[in-house]
């Protein structure tokens, strides 16, 4: 691109004079995404793409731009040298003869930043729900979510840039925390071809072993996985573990908690209460012989999930008490109360 008109680089960039280099980065990567020709359609994106490229190229090199400060285009184009005397010296020249696309792929890696990253989960010896985000599989692949892939350059550097990793939350039962279980991610990426420059759309199956008693929080992180693009470092792939909602317990740690309604009358004189327990179709007898106070709880030992460190020990099960109390008649509180002291 041969530029004819004199601009001023940090007006086409939209940023001041002191501005650091990675405000410059960053100045360039939200213009040149936002007027690249392939998504802006304006009859002049093209036109500004190329100005924001050719600023860019000034403005992110130290010698030209120290040059363009001082002596502005006839800098840049030999007029004057480095110590700031025209006509002799060493001249820095810059001929503006930029490629805006060449620009583009050298800065974000690849020519299109725009690729999504597919990904699909399916689960295997695991008789707990994934819940509203993930499923069993049937016969044919569930989709769970789809991120843009979209690196954070650091433009021009000898050192190749790492994508910022994908963070993504893996829900799991509490009967998959207790037992350990083994999940399969189905992930579709793009994968440098020999050329080095061109990509193919590849699927890969991710295993990750969930183990007993592993706590809510728990990252596992499957490095380099992310999309191959040219001269980055692919993103690595991290799952956070999160609790799926249980419809009997709630979790503590390595502690479970089940919350019991009791009537008044249970709560006063005593009772025998069937309590669930993680392992189907198993209960524990709780006996109550005593007054039962709002807010007690009871404590089954060993009852719990497995603690991460020692999955051969397990920690509790607490029952906690709700005391329904009963609508009750006049004669019913006049006996009550001539009753209870």
């Amino acid at each position: 691109m041969k530029s004819q008109t004199k601009m001023d680089y940090y007006e086409v960039l939209g940023i001041s004079k002191n501005v650091t280099e990675d405000q410059v980065k960053k100045a360039y990567r939200k213009l040149a995404l936002k007027y690249h020709p392939d998504k802006n359609k304006s009859p002049d994106a093209e036109e500004k793409f190329k100005q924001i490229a050719e600023a860019y190229e000034v403005l992110s090199d130290e010698k030209k731009r120290r040059s363009y400060d001082l002596h502005g285009f006839d800098g840049l184009n030999g007029g004057a040298s480095e110590s700031g005397d025209f006509g002799g010296g060493h001249n820095y020249t810059f001929t503006h003869n930029v490629d805006p696309r060449a620009t583009f792929e050298a800065f974000f890696g690849g020519s299109n930043p725009f690729a999504k990253f597919d990904m699909f989960m399916e689960g295997e010896d695991s008789d707990g729900p994934f819940g509203p985000d993930f499923r069993h599989f049937g016969g044919g692949n569930t989709k769970v979510f789809t991120t843009h892939n979209r690196s954070s350059p650091m433009g021009f550097s000898k050192t190749p840039q790492q994508d910022k990793a994908i963070m993504r939350e893996l829900k799991v039962s509490l009967e998959d925390i207790a037992k350990g279980c083994t999940k399969r991610i189905k992930i579709t990426r793009d994968k440098l071809n020999p050329d080095g420059r061109s990509t193919h759309r590849e699927e890969k199956i991710l295993s990750i072993n969930i183990k007993k008693g592993w706590k809510e929080g728990t990252k596992i992180t499957f490095p380099k996985e992310g999309d191959e693009r040219p001269g980055v470092i692919p993103a690595d792939i991290v799952f956070t573990l999160k609790d799926q909602p249980h419809s009997t317990f709630s979790r503590d740690g390595s502690n479970i908690i089940y919350h019991k309604s009791i009537t008044l009358k249970e709560a006063l004189t005593g009772c025998v209460l069937r309590i669930p327990t993680l392992d189907p179709g198993r209960t524990v007898t709780l006996h109550s012989s005593e007054v039962i106070k709002p807010d007690s709880t009871k404590v089954f030992a060993d009852e719990g999930l497995p603690f991460p460190k020692q999955p051969h020990k397990r920690g509790n099960l607490i029952v906690k008490y709700l005391i329904k109390f009963p609508d009750l008649s006049s004669r019913q509180r006049t006996t009550l109360k001539e009753t209870l002291p």
